[in-house]
């Protein structure tokens, strides 16, 4: 185990994963994981946080608003392989962030959602899950946001994609902390 924790280890493992098997994704274990993500850290114990999941015949509406963001002329060109797509994913997670009309509190809070989506999807790759996070243009269109269920004061601050994976893509290599870090003293 060259000297690493199981904690290291499991980040350095985990993978984006876009492509699931057909497998349905158990409610309670996404319950489970998302009981584990809310362990992030988060300043004055604000826990800033709120989801919306997609399953089943409902991964259709999904599917759908997203689709509805596109041009005429891209939804007529990508439409159908998208749809398919994400109609196929077992499960489409939307993470929103109570947002906060101070800058501080707004960095803050920020901060401490996307701790917890680490954390979900550190918990989900070590139960088998893989997740990719998305932050793509629909999570800011009124009519995806209104479909989905986004609330005024709230930014979605990812849609998480979740399955068992089909296929788990390569580790890619990351820049050493040595060569990025600055030493004052």
């Amino acid at each position: 185990m060259n000297g690493e924790t199981q904690v290291a280890n499991l980040i350095k493992s985990r993978r984006t994963v876009r492509l699931f098997k057909d497998d349905v994704v158990p409610e309670a274990l996404l319950l489970e994981l998302l009981n584990v993500a809310v362990w992030a850290p988060n300043h004055e114990h604000r826990q800033p946080w709120r989801f919306i999941l997609f399953q089943g015949v409902a991964r259709s509406i999904f599917a759908e608003a997203m689709v509805r963001t596109y041009s005429s002329e891209d939804r007529e060109k990508y439409g159908p392989k998208k749809r398919a797509y994400l109609e196929a994913v077992p499960a489409h997670l939307i993470v929103l962030l109570k947002e906060d009309p101070r800058q501080k509190k707004w960095d803050e809070d920020y901060a401490a959602v996307c701790s917890l989506i680490q954390n979900f999807q550190l918990a989900a790759w070590e139960r088998g899950l893989g997740v990719v996070w998305k932050t793509n243009h629909y999570n800011y269109d009124p009519g995806f946001r209104e479909t989905v269920g986004a609330q005024p004061g709230e930014k979605i601050v990812g849609v998480l994609h979740i399955g068992y994976p089909d296929i788990v893509p390569p580790a890619r290599p990351r820049i050493p902390a040595e060569e990025l870090l600055t030493v004052f003293g």
